[in-house]
């Protein structure tokens, strides 16, 4: 009988004295319970709750996530307030308490000063110097804002980029107030006797502000090397300025284009028929019509790239839209074409140069020395056009670009692929018998910031022993380098030259380090 009733097993069978005849069950403690948990509230009533279900909101923690939700998403404080958001709440918790929007301001903040904090202590502890970015910003209120962003590489060689002040910056501006404010900012987080490079575009404010920087007396001391270094411009702004200039030959071409794409998505109807013209075509093409930002070159090319693959479809359209009347005539779609496959290398190179979660001081030298190759190679070009974009474009080039970045072209001497015999490569083919001269200064000036490091070394290289592979992306540069393996095939004593390097600046450090033991 017993046996049978197995599947009561919460169930206790009771003989009744009374009865032989008869038996009951009585309900015993089920196993369910073992998974609730007691709980007694504050007015002592008593309750149980399932296991692993959060019952209590712990309110810090609770604003804390609600303060990074306002951030991450870029809600305004009011939404706080906001009657479906409170109706939300109220269903997850009936006993929720409402803040207003000055609540939600004021947690915010907190987050934001102990984030801040937190940045200021790990800035602090980096063994490493700091490079800056600088720029400044202007909303469609015309306010100007300054923003400051700080690069280096943490003890565990991962590379980093902060924020550290997006401000705004009342008139009136130039270099000497934008001077003190950076200064400012740097000591507000304890770096200015950590920086090493800045980066900034070719704004003529800039050239005061940076001389105002090198003469400040708790600054400009602070620098590497007398601050010969410190000022870094921007490789993408200035690839930038010199394309710029090389479009204005083709204006006409470029205008005719653009404005081609502005009428295409001007309306749906527009768009519309030209979706008819394209299916009207033998082929089809993922690629769609774009419009560009004039001050910005790279998407003036995908403009002219993405235009070029519906080169029928518009001249489909000026055939059947008698209010379509600039399209571009046919020599002037072949002119484009040939711009397009002339500014092809530019493109990826400011693709590389504009990274920002990889280094990009490795890719600096040779990417430069690749658009000078190709404007050189350009000049003597049998056509006219590209010809006279060459010409403008060199006149640019040697401008801003005359002198590589000394710092940045340190990089590649650093590269074991390439070492100083590929600048002595490059040099060779760009200026001839000056190239060694050239390498030289460059060498001269590696010994220089060499030097400067082991003055101010701290002595800690455990955070430097294992550093993991960087995320940098290939940069192709065997179409531009033939040659180089002959070149470096005829240097006889250019492994005895990079060794006589190597021992040069180890026996700075031995000679730098038996100063400092006497020193103790």
């Amino acid at each position: 009988m017993e046996e049978e009733l197995g599947e009561f097993e919460d169930f206790e069978v009771v003989d009744e004295s009374d009865s032989s005849a008869t038996r009951r069950f009585r309900c015993t403690t089920s196993s369910v319970w073992t998974e609730f948990d007691k709980y007694k509230d504050g007015s002592g009533k008593k309750g149980q709750n399932v296991k692993g279900v959060i019952t209590t909101i712990l309110l810090e923690i609770y604003r804390e996530l609600l303060a990074k939700a306002i951030v991450d998403h870029n809600y305004s404080y009011s939404s706080v307030e906001h009657a479906s958001n409170k109706r939300l709440h109220a269903y997850l918790n009936r006993d929720v308490k409402f803040i207003s929007r000055n609540t939600a301001k004021s947690i915010v903040g907190k987050v934001y000063q102990r984030e801040k904090e937190t940045l200021k202590h790990a800035l602090e502890l980096i063994p490493s110097k700091i490079c800056l970015t600088s720029d400044l910003w202007s909303s469609l209120t015309s306010d100007e804002y300054m923003v400051l962003t700080a690069h280096y590489v943490d003890e565990n060689w991962v590379l980093q980029k902060k924020i550290l002040s997006f401000s705004n910056v009342p008139p009136p501006r130039n270099g000497a107030i934008l001077a003190d404010r950076l200064i400012s900012l740097l000591k507000e987080w304890g770096i200015e006797k950590k920086i090493f490079t800045i980066t900034l575009d070719n704004a003529s404010y800039n050239d005061t502000m940076i001389a105002n920087l090198k003469k400040h007396p708790s600054f400009g001391p602070c620098l590497p090397c007398n601050g010969n270094f410190f000022r870094v411009r921007c490789g993408a702004h200035i690839l930038n300025l010199i394309v710029q200039d090389g479009l204005k030959v083709i204006d006409k071409v470029v205008h005719n284009i653009r404005e081609s794409v502005k009428y295409v998505r001007g309306s749906d109807a527009r768009k519309l028929r030209f979706v008819e013209c394209l299916r009207e075509l033998p082929f089809t093409t993922s690629k769609k019509v774009c419009q560009d930002m004039p001050t910005r070159w790279n998407s003036t090319y995908t403009m002219l790239e993405a235009s070029l693959k519906h080169r029928s479809a518009f001249l489909h359209l000026s055939m059947i839209d008698p209010y379509y009347n600039t399209c571009p005539l046919e020599e002037e779609w072949n002119i484009a074409e040939k711009i397009a496959r002339f500014l092809e290398p530019f493109f990826h190179i400011t693709t590389l140069f504009s990274g920002s979660y990889y280094p990009t001081a490795n890719l600096y030298f040779h990417s430069v020395w690749r658009i000078q190759v190709r404007i050189l190679k350009e000049l003597e070009s049998e056509d006219q056009i590209i010809q006279a974009m060459a010409k403008v474009m060199k006149e640019k080039f040697d401008k801003y670009w005359d002198c590589y970045s000394v710092v940045l072209s340190f990089a590649i001497i650093l590269d074991p692929r390439y070492k100083l015999q590929f600048v002595e490569f490059c040099y060779e083919r760009l200026y001839g018998n000056d190239a060694v001269s050239r390498a030289k200064i460059l060498r001269d000036k590696l010994y220089v910031i060499f030097k400067g490091y082991l003055q101010h070394s701290t002595g800690n290289s455990s955070t430097m022993a294992q550093r993991p592979s960087c995320g940098t992306p290939d940069c192709d540069t065997r179409d531009d380098i033939e040659g180089f393996d002959t070149f470096t095939s005829r240097l006889v004593d250019a492994q005895d030259e990079d060794e006589r390097l190597v021992e040069d600046l180890e026996s700075l450090c031995i000679s730098q380090s038996d100063a400092h033991m006497d020193d103790e």
